[in-house]
C-alpha cells in the first residue's frame, strides 16, 4: 500500500501492470492505463478510495477480478468497446458509480462485479452477454428497471437481491432458470411476468417481494411452486399460464 501517492504516469513502454500493483493506495485521485496494456490485472486499483476519475484503454480486452473493488468515490468509467470480460467483483462497492454502459463485445459479467453499487440508476445488458455471475447487481438500491437480453438463459443465485428500487424487469422468451434469491428484498417490484420457457424457479426467487401483487408462472411449475417455496407474500395472486 502506498498511502501517500495522489497521481501516477505510468508510460506507454509499459505493456503489463500486475495484480495489486496500486491496491490500498487511499490519496490516488485519477488514473490512466497506458494503451500498451491489454489486462487490467486482479486487485489493480482495489481500496483506491480517494479514486474518482479511470481511463481504460481501447487496447484492454480484460477486467480482471477485483480491479476496483471498494473504490467508493469513482463516480463513472468508460468501458471500452474492446473489453470481452468483466471479472468477478472487479466493481463491488464503488457506490458513487452512477451510470453504466457495458459495450456489446462483453460477453462475461463476473460474480457479484457491480453488487452494492448504490447509486446505480441506470444499466444497459447488452446482447452480447450470455452469462452473467451470482449476485452481479445485488445491493445496487437505485436501479429502477432492467432489460435482460435474449443471449442470457440463466438468472443466477442473489442476480439482483436488495435491488429495493427495482420495479420492472422484463423477462424474456428464451430465459430457462431462475435462480435461488434472486430478486429477494426487490421490495419495490410488483407485478411479474415468468415465460413458458422457464423450467425452474430456484428458492425463495421472490422472498420479501413485498409489493408483488400478482405473479405469473408457466402451468408446468404448478405442482412444484407453492408460495412458501416462491418466497412472495401469502396473498399475493399466483396465475399459471
Amino acid at each position: 500500500e502506498c498511502t501517500s501517492i495522489e497521481g501516477i504516469s505510468i508510460p506507454s513502454s509499459v505493456t503489463k501492470i500486475e495484480e495489486h500493483a496500486f491496491c490500498g493506495c487511499s490519496l490516488l485521485k485519477d488514473f490512466s492505463f497506458p494503451p500498451s496494456v491489454t489486462e487490467i490485472e486482479n486487485y489493480t486499483l482495489a481500496d483506491c478510495s480517494s479514486l474518482t476519475e479511470v481511463t481504460i484503454p481501447s487496447s484492454v480486452t480484460k477486467i480482471g477480478d477485483y480491479a476496483f473493488y471498494d473504490c467508493e468515490l469513482l463516480e463513472e468509467i468508460g468501458i471500452p468497446s474492446s473489453v470481452i470480460s468483466i471479472g468477478n467483483w472487479s466493481f463491488y462497492n464503488c457506490k458513487s458509480l452512477k451510470d453504466l454502459s457495458i459495450p456489446s463485445s462483453v460477453n462475461f459479467i463476473g460474480e457479484s462485479a457491480f453488487s452494492k453499487c448504490s447509486a446505480l440508476s441506470k444499466l444497459t445488458i447488452p446482447s452480447s452477454v450470455n452469462r452473467i455471475g451470482k449476485y452481479a447487481f445485488s445491493g445496487c438500491n437505485s436501479l429502477v428497471n432492467v432489460l435482460i437480453p435474449s443471449s442470457v438463459i440463466m438468472l443466477e443465485n442473489g442476480i439482483f437481491s436488495g435491488c429495493v428500487s427495482l420495479s420492472d424487469v422484463q423477462i424474456h422468451s428464451e430465459m430457462k432458470k431462475i435462480g435461488d434469491l434472486a430478486f429477494r428484498g426487490c421490495s419495490s417490484l410488483k407485478n411479474v411476468s415468468i415465460p413458458p420457457s422457464v423450467t425452474e424457479i430456484g428458492e425463495n426467487a421472490f422472498y420479501k417481494c413485498t409489493s408483488i401483487n400478482e405473479l405469473s408462472i408457466p402451468s408446468s411449475l404448478k405442482k412444484t411452486f407453492p408460495h412458501k417455496s416462491l418466497g412472495i407474500e401469502e396473498n399475493a395472486k399466483i396465475n399459471f399460464t
